[in-house]
């Protein structure tokens, strides 16, 4: 299974499952990762770490180490998309 960490810039994700415990997954699911969650990266910070997600409308900032407790499905790219 594929985490959130290891997605490359310009790749749609679904999110498969929140892992973690207490305080930490419960910040992560606030800010709108939930099980379900269609969400594509759109950069990484120059030395990678916190890479940009847009989600639900909104651009979230994410630690990698964060990141690394959510697991993801690829989604097949869009026609017309680069």
């Amino acid at each position: 299974m594929q985490t959130l960490n290891q997605c490359k810039p310009g790749e749609s994700v679904r999110v498969t499952r929140v892992n973690g415990e207490g305080a930490m997954r419960r910040r992560i699911m606030d800010m709108g990762i939930t099980r379900g969650t269609e969400l594509r990266v759109r950069r990484t910070a120059p030395l990678g770490d916190p890479m940009e997600l847009f989600l639900r409308g909104y651009a979230l900032s994410l630690r990698k180490s964060d990141a690394e407790t959510v697991s993801v499905l690829p989604l097949p790219k869009k026609k017309g998309t680069r």
